[in-house]
């Protein structure tokens, strides 16, 4: 009887194998459930957040819209001002809120993500079990990598998306918001900006906490050259596009949400004279009477678009670069 019923297990057809991720990828998933959950979480709050801004700023613009208070002329009735003065707080929530947050982003995707990412594993010791493993080390990264990095990818993506819809749809275009694009904390939440610099500090913060070797370190490490690379962006970014160069027999006016990077007044011998200069000098700077033209240096709102992409070149070569030694430096 028991040769029997070891003949019939012998020969019964194995069960299928149970449907769901397997081997390597599985493994990784498992490793990341912690950071795909908040970064999950997060992401259902921020998409919560930005529509609710959107939804309540056209309710607030219809009613305006069909009372006749939309004009800023209009808002001197008490009438009209209690219509508009509630579109004050969803664009709070906009500048003072989602701005900063997603402006940090990319920095807390550095510290908290990238850094820790490879530091733990040799700070461990689990890095040496890749060496005792079937799957070969370069394939063991690449998943190990995958996983955070789409993931990111999916946040930063969908956020910089949102964040540009409702800025462009109700704060621009809204009634009584005042945001230029290149404003320090509106510039790094429109178009390709949250997406470059997020992916440029995930490989850095990897590549930090490959070399350190030890969490905590690297992770300060990381925010340091995080701050020092952001630093230098800002410097650079000026001249990442042309600027346009105005000159006027008289004052030139500032374009609409165009970034002025500077101003004033040409002397006769063509020196060119700050309007600073000529305000705060203790002597008075009587040499700014002799002016002859006004000059005018600035980025127009349209050249946002040139300016990030330039931007995004930049981070996503760099990060590339540092990815190239993070896989040469893993088979070393």
């Amino acid at each position: 009887m028991s040769a029997t019923l070891l003949t019939d297990r012998a020969t019964a057809p194995a069960a299928p194998a149970r449907p769901g991720l397997r081997g390597l990828f599985w493994l990784v998933l498992r490793q990341n459930r912690l950071l795909l959950r908040t970064l999950g979480a997060l992401l259902a709050l921020a998409m919560a957040g930005l529509l609710w801004i959107h939804v309540t700023s056209s309710d607030i613009v219809d009613v305006l819209e069909r009372t006749g208070c939309w004009s800023p002329e209009s808002w001197n009735s008490r009438y009209c001002w209690n219509l508009v003065e509630p579109i004050d707080r969803p664009v709070s929530w906009y500048t003072d809120v989602f701005q900063p947050a997603v402006t940090l982003l990319p920095l807390l995707i550095g510290v908290f993500v990238g850094a820790p990412l490879l530091a733990q594993e040799y700070e461990r010791g689990t890095i040496r079990l890749i060496r005792a493993q079937s799957v070969g080390p370069l394939r063991w990264l690449a998943v190990r990598l995958a996983v955070p990095g789409i993931a990111v990818l999916a946040l930063s993506g969908v956020l910089a998306t949102l964040m540009t819809w409702v800025w462009w749809t109700d704060i621009v275009h809204g009634p009584a918001a005042f945001d230029p694009p290149f404003q320090a904390f509106t510039y790094p939440v429109l178009g390709l900006a949250p997406i470059a610099w997020s992916l440029f500090a995930l490989v850095l913060g990897v590549l930090v906490g490959q070399v350190v070797r030890r969490t905590v370190p690297a992770m300060f490490l990381t925010g340091a050259l995080m701050g020092v690379a952001h630093g230098l962006v800002i410097w650079a970014r000026p001249s990442f596009y042309p600027a346009v160069d105005r000159v006027a027999a008289v004052g030139i006016p500032q374009p609409t949400n165009a970034w002025s990077l500077g101003r004033g007044i040409i002397l006769p011998d063509g020196t060119r004279v700050s309007t600073d200069n000529c305000l705060f000098s203790s002597d008075g700077n009587p040499g700014c009477a002799d002016a002859v033209a006004s000059w005018a240096r600035y980025h127009p709102a349209d050249h946002l678009v040139p300016i990030q992409l330039v931007e995004a070149g930049i981070l996503l070569s760099l990060a590339l670069l540092l990815l190239v030694a993070v896989f040469r430096r893993i088979r070393a």
